[in-house]
C-alpha cells in the first residue's frame, strides 16, 4: 500500500460501510431502473445508457449475498472505472469522500459477506468506522466477466434495435 493519504467514497449496503477509492468513481447517479439482461446472473441488476454507452449494473448487495432492500431516494448507482470499462453498482446510499492515511488501511480478511480478498483491497478506518475498501477492478471475477459479455452483447441489440 501507498504510504500517503488517499480518498475514498463510502457507501452504505445494509448496516456495512463500503469504500471505492476516489480514482475509481466516474460519477455517483441518482438511481434508475436498468433495463433487464436476458439469461444474465441474478446480481446483474440489468444494463444502462451512461455518456453514449450501455453499461452494466451490478446489485452489489446481491454480488456479496445481503438480503434485497427496498428501493429509496438515496440508492444511488455509483459508475466504477474497470480495466474493461465502465461498471455500475447499486449501493443504499453514498456517505460520504473521505481521505484515509494508507497506514489506517489494514489487510483484507480471507472472507468478507461472500466476497474473498481478492476482491478486497483492506479494510479502512473512517473516523470510528470500520469501512470495507473494495478491489474495484476485481469485483467482477474473469468467469464473472465472460457471463456479463454474453449478457451484454445480447442487451446492446435490445437497447439499440
Amino acid at each position: 500500500m501507498k504510504t500517503d493519504a488517499m480518498k475514498l467514497v463510502t457507501f452504505r449496503l445494509g448496516q456495512d460501510m463500503f469504500a471505492a477509492e476516489i480514482s475509481f468513481v466516474e460519477r455517483v447517479l441518482r438511481y434508475v431502473v436498468p433495463a433487464a439482461v436476458p439469461d444474465a446472473p441474478a446480481w446483474i441488476a440489468g444494463v444502462i445508457e451512461h455518456r453514449d454507452k450501455v453499461i452494466p449494473v451490478v446489485d452489489l448487495r446481491r454480488r456479496i449475498e445481503l438480503d434485497a432492500a427496498t428501493i429509496t431516494p438515496a440508492t444511488r448507482i455509483l459508475v466504477l472505472n474497470t480495466s474493461s470499462g465502465w461498471v455500475g453498482a447499486i449501493v443504499d446510499s453514498v456517505v460520504e469522500v473521505a481521505g484515509v492515511s494508507a497506514t489506517n488501511i489494514t489487510p483484507p480478511p480471507p472472507l468478507f459477506r461472500g466476497l474473498a480478498a481478492q476482491f478486497l483491497r483492506g479494510i479502512a478506518k473512517v473516523g470510528e468506522q470500520l469501512v470495507v475498501v473494495l478491489d474495484v477492478d476485481r469485483v467482477l471475477s474473469s468467469d464473472d466477466r465472460i457471463v456479463l459479455d454474453r449478457a451484454m452483447k445480447g442487451a446492446e441489440t435490445l437497447l439499440r434495435g
